[in-house]
């Protein structure tokens, strides 16, 4: 027996033994296991199931999904955030709508938003075709197990991670083996105070013989994300509509509504920035005042809104074409408003401009 056959022996045996019962492991259905790699991506488990079950129930095919509004669909999105993904994933069901659902690893790779991984794990769990995958957990069982020592942050390193994946993913059952790779690295080979003892690879683990586990995979540090200082200012009508814009169809929190906001400029006060937002979005206002701070944290930046309140002293709301990120502004009830703000970020900013009519959503 081969090295590679006694590693996917025993790391099989292991999975048929200790693999966690999830909603996407019952069924061989290729648009709920594309659903639910979409939704895992950067996203806990434990979040995603119930997220999971709701959409199927809404939209349980992918000819449903196809046919649903984008609003529907980021609505039972709304609380996973990285909305993208969810954009991309209407927009791929809707090519995939007018065949036959792709079959193989390189046929998914042809729909718009489905990459190398999804593509692997789809093939793979849907329809058996040996195709490998590579995502956090797999990269870093793989480096511990075979002593890889590339910068798994550069593309040399997760390029050789690719290649052993290829190498090694199992003939016979490579839904089962990809999976369990995925959870080996989830529940046992974690990124810090690995199992090795409870680990079904640890006789074959090249970290492990050499005391590396520790160390093992190589991780080059991560850039801290970028600073940026916005004022958001809330304003409110006599009748107590509130104001909100539309996020443009591309970019951050795209077609997104939220309360308006502007980066601040260097040595800029914020009431400064209040009042050329409000010119920006044709409005008139008074009686500024500072609600709150609102910190938002995205993979590659760091928001810190200050949030202001005033009252709208005109009613004619009209978007510069100088505002590129917003493509439309409106007055609506603030019932309505906490209904249409879908983003976290856009929550925050509601909660904290209109505490009292926000709280409990």
């Amino acid at each position: 027996m081969t090295t590679n056959e006694r590693i996917q022996e025993a790391l099989l045996a292991w999975y048929r033994k200790h693999a966690r019962d999830l909603p996407w492991r019952r069924t061989r259905d290729p648009y709920a296991i594309w659903l639910s790699e979409v939704m895992l991506q950067q996203t806990r488990v434990d979040t995603v199931i119930p997220y999971f079950d709701r959409f199927l129930d809404e939209l349980p095919t992918v000819e449903a999904l196809a046919d649903a509004s984008e609003e529907k669909v980021i609505s039972l999105w709304s609380g996973l955030g990285y909305y993208r993904r969810a954009r991309m994933l209407h927009e791929g069901a809707k090519a995939i709508a007018k065949r036959p659902f792709p079959k193989t690893a390189t046929a998914l790779q042809e729909v718009r938003g489905i990459g190398r991984y999804t593509a692997g794990a789809v093939a793979s769990i849907a329809f058996g075709e040996p195709a490998p995958l590579v995502d956090g957990n797999v990269a870093r069982v793989l480096a511990r197990l075979f002593g890889i020592e590339d910068d798994l942050r550069k593309p040399k390193g997760m390029e050789r991670i690719w290649s052993i994946a290829g190498t090694i993913v199992a003939m016979e059952d490579p839904g089962s083996w990809n999976q369990a790779l995925m959870e080996l690295g989830a529940t046992v080979c974690t990124p810090r105070a690995p199992r090795c003892l409870l680990c079904p690879l640890s006789k074959e683990c090249k970290a492990r013989k050499s005391g590396r586990e520790q160390e093992l995979p190589v991780m080059s540090a991560k850039r801290p994300p970028v600073l940026q200082r916005r004022v958001a200012i809330a304003l409110s009508a006599d009748n107590g509509d509130v104001a909100l814009v539309r996020r443009a169809a591309s970019g951050i929190f795209a077609g997104m509504w939220e309360i308006p906001s502007i980066e601040l400029a260097n040595g800029e006060a914020h009431e400064a920035a209040a009042q050329r937002l409000g010119r920006f979005i044709g409005a008139t206002c008074s009686g500024m005042a500072v609600r709150g701070e609102v910190v938002h944290v995205l993979t590659h930046r760091r928001l810190e809104v200050t949030v202001i309140g005033a009252e709208l002293t005109s009613r004619a709301l009209r978007l510069s074409p100088d505002r590129a990120e917003y493509d439309d502004v409106a007055l609506m009830s603030r019932d309505e408003g906490a209904v249409r703000t879908k983003s976290t970020y856009g929550k925050k900013l509601m909660k904290m401009a209109f505490p009292s009519k926000t709280r409990g959503r």
